[in-house]
């Protein structure tokens, strides 16, 4: 059942504001992100069974898949704050109208942007510096996955539909079934099992891409319920050029954003993929242990998300810092239990995606580093999600691109390849960059700018 049709009981027997009520809508918002995540995880160590370079060619082409269409992933989830605000205002009515809205933006300007990398790819990842085996291998996984960042773009625009009224398990349950899609067809596609060809990398793309496309098929149909439908009024509507304009002001800072920050990202992992190949693999193993923390962030952050909109909608500001204090501290929860599992078990989480000796070796003094990591990354997202809900959205894209590329690459660079510091050296300015940003985007919203701000 979709949490909408209880929507307002559930409501009204929560403390506005209080752990409770951000978990109820966080914790399907964490198991979403942690089947998505999986699809990843699945990935990577299937693949790994095919060796260090294409574990590390499905990491180095999943990071530079994600910044180049991160900027329309971003753009789309401002249908959130708008739904969130709407229906906390009592005007659910106007909900269906803000999706409709933003897939008149992202779904061009995606498909455009999936038509120009299918003609650079090449090119592109040339200048990139990777060996030419991790190139190659890179260039098969990209081309497989390519067509299915459209469907991803249209999964991440109505999964920011949904929450935005808080109905958060209808993409959980979506993202559970397109994870075992993806996961039976990883299995067959790089290995040649039921009776599928053996395409090695270039099956974990095509699996990937298979996936997404299944999950928005699956969104739109529960989009387009009857009950939805008269509720939210999600019948198509012709394109509105102020709703337009008003959507990209609030969602392209966040598009903006994710891309900056994913491209000073992706350049920190051309920087390891330049140390060697067991280095990438070993980064690509230990980013994908921090995914178990951020995905917890991330569904926590949703949940701030449409909280603070909601309630901001509603007139209430006491309920909106209480939402943002009990987010906070959800997330220091979640993050200290998996800094614990970190510092306990390295080898044996590591050992999931390889058994490369040189790989471990390189990626078991990452993870007491990783502990902090993503605790301190956890707050951060948390407090970016608070505030993108209240439509604070131009400050933390300023704050990200400043930080991004004056600091977090030039001091990974700094204690990674000019200290020789190596791997662990370049993650150790990862950590400070976090740290900084972090206690910054935690001011800004204790700082009360979110009651200025207007969408």
């Amino acid at each position: 059942m979709s949490l909408s049709t209880e929507a307002t009981p559930a409501r009204s027997a929560l403390a506005k504001g209080g752990m409770r009520e951000v978990f109820e809508l966080a914790y399907p918002v964490v198991l979403t992100q942690m089947s998505a995540t999986a699809m990843g995880v699945v990935d990577s160590a299937m693949v790994g069974r095919l060796g260090a370079t294409q574990l590390a060619a499905v990491g180095f082409g999943g990071v530079w898949l994600w910044t180049f269409f991160s900027l329309f992933y971003g753009t789309a989830s401002g249908v959130q704050t708008f739904v969130s605000q709407a229906d906390g205002a009592g005007r659910q009515r106007e909900c269906g109208f803000w999706a409709w809205q933003g897939a008149y933006v992202v779904v061009p300007a995606t498909t455009l942007a999936v038509l120009l990398l299918m003609l650079g790819a090449r090119p592109l990842i040339g200048l990139l510096g990777a060996s030419p085996e991790l190139q190659g291998h890179t260039l098969a996984y990209v081309g497989a996955r390519l067509p299915g960042e459209i469907g991803m773009a249209l999964t991440m625009l109505l999964t920011s539909f949904f929450r935005g009224f808080g109905d958060t398990r209808t993409p959980l349950y979506v993202t559970l079934a397109a994870n075992l899609v993806n996961a039976v067809l990883d299995y067959g596609l790089i290995f040649g099992e039921l009776g599928l060809p053996a395409w090695g990398v270039s099956g974990a793309g095509a699996a990937t891409a298979v996936g997404e496309w299944f999950a928005f098929g699956a969104l739109l149909l529960a989009f387009r319920r009857r009950h939805l439908r008269e509720r939210f009024d999600t019948q198509s509507v012709p394109p509105d050029r102020e709703a337009i304009r008003r959507f990209l002001r609030v969602g392209a800072p966040v598009g903006g954003q994710w891309c900056l920050g994913m491209t000073s990202f992706a350049m920190f992992t051309t920087l390891v993929a330049r140390m060697g190949d067991a280095s990438m693999a070993a980064s690509q193993a230990f980013v994908m242990l921090l995914s178990l923390s951020f995905m917890q962030a991330i569904g926590i952050s949703a949940a701030a998300a449409t909280l603070v909109g909601r309630y901001i909608g509603a007139g209430d500001p006491d309920a909106v810092e209480a939402s943002f204090r009990s987010s906070l501290g959800l997330g220091a929860l979640l993050g200290g239990i998996v800094a614990v599992v970190f510092v306990a078990i390295p080898a044996q989480l590591l050992s999931i995606f390889s058994d490369d000796p040189s790989v471990l070796e390189l990626g078991v003094p990452l993870l007491a580093l990783g502990a902090l990591f993503q605790l301190c990354d956890a707050l951060g997202i948390i407090s970016e999600g608070a505030l993108r809900g209240a439509g604070d959205t131009r400050w933390p894209f300023v704050v990200h691109t400043l930080l991004g590329w004056g600091f977090f690459v030039p001091i990974a660079y700094l204690l990674g390849v000019v200290r020789g510091g190596g791997l662990w050296g370049a993650w150790l300015g990862g950590l400070i960059y976090v740290i900084a940003l972090s206690s910054v985007l935690i001011w800004r919203f204790a700082s009360g700018s979110w009651r200025h701000t207007r969408i």
